[in-house]
């Protein structure tokens, strides 16, 4: 969870007027956070917040401005949000950038002067927003800059790594993009982000004064905002421009929280966008949503009347109206985390306080016990133990190349029906599995120096995808077993499921069938009662060497689901 380090004193500024940490503690539930740590002789406070969906919250100014809303009654007001101001900038984007980092959105912030704290919580914010929110700068990254010494229009191109230098921040002298990549630390850091790009980003003003090689640094000229600077510039470069107008939207907030005057800035693209082929910054993202009253009733165990819902909602931020009875409600630019009814409802329920709902015993008790499929499933691995299996524990998180690719399933399958992560963080875990038999593999490629035979089973959850299920997938638990040795055949593996399925009560027969992954004539179905319950076989040579694997491999794998009576 986000954890932020602020001053008392800061806080307190952006608060107009002073606290307590035991009256401070009491309001923290109105972002989700806690106090971790307080240094009293320096007015230190170390702050958890708990809502990784509300990325405005993750900075001084955000925790303050929830406060301060709940305290009035009302969302402070931010007049540059309303689209009537005249952009103060523009910035041209070529067409390039469109396959290697597309969007950029920006600001103007004038007549804040720059002290030491407030440079402290705009670098601390531009991380935890960059790291945590932008993926480590993959989705979303931010410059800020000396407005005085920036000339507009701002170009925001594309280079050859070797075609322009400059000196980065933190460096003394000239380097090129490339050289930035290879030797400056944040260079080192990032550079994956661009390692499949043959030109990189760049951001010139009109005198061809680089401001910044995004995503990974910015100039030492412009791009060092120092204590006493009053006007900036700041940007937000990305992969995602919702989010990237976001960023650019909690910015502008911030700094007019500490007294800066907010001027949009127009983004003009080559190419077509969700937002248009001009948009201007700070710009509202949310739609009105439309929430039945019985909603929260039906969330919160109790009734609530409009007129509560409604002021309640607008002390946490919301502009919320009575529709007959309905509620239409919409959250400040800076916020993008409703997706459902229930999300107004939650923070219905942290604006009113959870104290103030009355508890109630259950009325009636129940006795917990383990489901039938899984005393069925301990059942299953006492036996397979007892057969003298060693048993493995595999995370159910894969990815394609060890599902399919590796499986020697063909390549136009693609994904085949593997359940996939939206916006995965990592490569490596990007499916559910499918099946057991690749985690057993996994385990068996890393395991050459183990004495053989190897003789290793898993019983486990897996995903598969079901039209007729309401999520669209369904959980299955199969389980699997493996021999690997070098006389590891079908008919050894053969007597091991013959003996299981004789210690659950269960016939079966085997029946032919031809399947990639396996040895042509040495693979069959297993069927129980005319139903198709799983495989055995011997693994096809070129899955083996796909796992990097050299004692052949015997496998059987059963749907558990299909077995339990």
């Amino acid at each position: 969870m986000p954890t932020i380090q602020i001053k008392m004193k800061d806080l307190e500024n952006l608060l107009g007027r002073s606290v307590t940490i035991s009256e401070l503690a009491d309001r923290l539930p109105l972002v989700k956070g806690e106090i971790k740590g307080y240094d009293k002789t320096s007015g230190e406070l170390k702050l958890e917040l708990n809502d990784t969906n509300r990325p405005d919250l993750w900075c001084v100014e955000g925790v303050a401005r929830q406060i301060k809303t709940h305290r009035l009654k009302t969302a402070v007001p931010y007049p540059f949000y309303n689209g009537k101001r005249k952009a103060a900038a523009v910035i041209e984007a070529a067409p390039s950038l469109k396959m290697i980092r597309p969007y950029i959105g920006a600001c103007i912030a004038r007549g804040l002067t720059i002290d030491n704290e407030t440079l402290v919580q705009l670098i601390q914010t531009q991380e935890k927003l960059s790291e945590s929110f932008g993926r480590k700068r993959l989705l979303v990254s931010i410059g800020l800059y000396r407005l005085a010494k920036i000339v507009f229009p701002v170009t925001y191109k594309t280079v050859r790594p070797d075609e322009v230098r400059f000196v980065p921040l933190g460096f003394e002298s000239p380097m090129t993009l490339r050289t930035i990549l290879e030797k400056h630390p944040k260079g080192m850091a990032y550079a994956g982000i661009l390692s499949k790009a043959a030109e990189y980003p760049l951001l010139v003003d009109r005198e061809n004064k680089i401001l910044s090689f995004p995503p990974i640094i910015n100039s030492r000229e412009v791009g060092e905002v120092q204590v006493g600077d009053r006007d900036l510039f700041v940007e937000v470069t990305g992969t995602d421009l919702r989010m990237v107008i976001l960023t650019v939207n909690i910015l502008a907030a911030n700094l007019a929280d500490r007294g800066a005057e907010i001027t949009p800035v127009e983004v003009r693209y080559p190419y077509l966008t969700d937002f248009g082929r001009k948009v201007v910054m700070p710009l509202v993202l949310s739609k009105p949503m439309t929430v039945p009253l019985h909603d929260f009733r039906s969330a919160l165990g109790e009734p609530v009347k409009m007129t509560g819902a409604v002021s309640v909602l607008k002390a946490y931020g919301y502009d919320a109206k009575a529709r007959g009875r309905n509620l239409t409600v919409s959250v400040p630019a800076y916020r993008d985390d409703l997706l459902h009814p229930v999300d107004v409802v939650e923070d219905f329920a942290i604006s009113r306080g959870y104290e103030s709902f009355v508890p109630e015993m259950p009325s009636e008790f129940t006795v917990g016990g383990l489901s039938s499929i899984e005393q069925f499933s301990d059942r299953v691995r006492e036996s397979v133990i007892g057969m003298g299996f060693q048993e493995v524990i595999s995370n159910i998180l894969t990815n394609p190349d060890e599902s399919v690719a590796r499986m020697n399933l063909p390549a136009s399958s693609g994904y085949g029906d593997l359940v996939t992560v939206e916006n995965v963080m990592s490569q490596t875990y990007s499916a559910l599995r499918n099946g057991i038999i690749p985690s057993l593999l996994r385990v068996e490629a890393v395991s050459s120096k183990s004495f053989y035979p190897h003789r290793i089973f898993e019983a486990g959850e897996t995903a598969i995808t079901d039209a007729k299920s309401p999520e669209g997938t369904r959980t299955v638990l199969k389980l699997a077993a493996l021999i690997a040795h070098p006389a590891a055949n079908f008919s050894e593996l053969h007597s091991g499921l013959d003996l299981l399925m004789y210690y659950l009560g269960r016939a079966y027969q085997l029946e032919p069938v031809v399947h990639p992954s396996f040895l042509d004539g040495r693979v069959g179905k297993i069927v129980v009662e005319g139903r198709n319950v799983g495989l055995t076989g011997e693994l096809h040579p070129q899955v083996l060497e796909n796992w990097q694997i050299a004692m052949p491999c015997a496998v059987f794998e059963l749907s558990l689901d299909d077995l339990v009576l």
